[in-house]
């Protein structure tokens, strides 16, 4: 945080359009190598889309899905399946998933982006098993902290 004058503000990473494309790059490659076509989305920390990707074969039905677990990843700050638990029939945040008008993802895929500690966004993966997107996903920001490392980021 920054002091300015009294006034605390937060300073935190942004994702830019060629970070996300980094994103899609190391997903959509493991994607290929598990042999699973995925829909792929980046969003920003505020959870808005900054970048998609259907793979050839990913299911159409798995557009909003992916695009939904990356916002839930990105605005709840942790990944998707730690919801699966607490959040199915029985859970004690039974009903979560009916939340942010629906948006809100209980299904594994969906992973927040950290950067120096701080959100900077998340990614979601659907088309495969949820260990498979989350894999997927997991792929997308692992090359995108390789380069931002190798830049000294």
């Amino acid at each position: 945080p920054a002091d300015l004058g009294g006034t605390t503000m937060i300073m935190a990473p942004r994702l830019t359009l060629s970070d996300a494309r980094l994103v899609l790059d190391g997903a959509e490659k493991r994607a290929r190598e598990i042999g699973v076509d995925m829909d792929i989305a980046v969003v920003d920390d505020g959870g808005h889309l900054l970048a998609f990707v259907r793979m050839d074969k990913a299911r159409v039905t798995s557009i909003d899905v992916a695009i939904n677990k990356a916002f839930t990843a990105a605005c709840a700050r942790r990944a998707t399946h730690e919801y699966a638990a607490v959040a199915g029939a029985g859970g004690p945040a039974f009903g979560m998933h009916v939340s942010n008008q629906g948006r809100f993802m209980i299904v594994g895929g969906g992973l927040p982006i950290f950067v120096k500690g701080m959100i900077a966004g998340g990614v979601g993966c659907s088309s495969g098993s949820p260990e498979q997107d989350r894999d997927v996903a997991e792929a997308g920001i692992v090359n995108l902290l390789r380069v931002l490392e190798k830049e000294g980021a």
